[in-house]
């Protein structure tokens, strides 16, 4: 599906990350946790690919239904209750109507990045 290498050396906690075959980004923690704050940290990058995945998959709907969609804004809240973590996601639509709102909303829990999330991910990790 996708590939990418993180690497940080040892100064700090800024991560040079790399996905796909050309894109490079860079992570770090803010400096209430020690970081220089040069990128976003570790989920300030998974509530944004959550949020970029519901946006292009609503565009990606309304472009099949051949609905005048004009935007969607995607806003996203990350929060921790005690071991639980959860997902708070707003959409503001704007250029349909309700039941075609409606409908987005219903899409917008189908996301291929929300079923990740809502099923959780196996991670097998190896030493090289």
């Amino acid at each position: 599906m996708t590939h990418g290498i993180a690497a940080i050396g040892r100064d700090g906690y800024r991560t040079q990350i790399e996905v796909g075959s050309r894109h490079r980004l860079v992570a770090d923690e803010p400096s209430s946790l020690g970081g220089a704050d040069t990128g976003p940290a570790p989920y300030d990058l998974l509530i944004a690919a959550l949020g970029a995945c519901t946006a292009i998959t609503l565009r990606m709907y309304a472009n099949l239904k051949k609905w005048p969609l004009e935007s969607v804004e995607v806003k996203l809240h990350l929060s921790r209750d005690g071991d639980v973590m959860a997902v708070e996601r707003s959409l503001r639509i704007v250029g349909l109507d309700e039941a075609q709102k409606a409908r987005l909303a219903e899409i917008a829990e189908r996301t291929p990045v929300t079923l990740t999330l809502k099923s959780g991910v196996r991670i097998r990790t190896t030493v090289a």
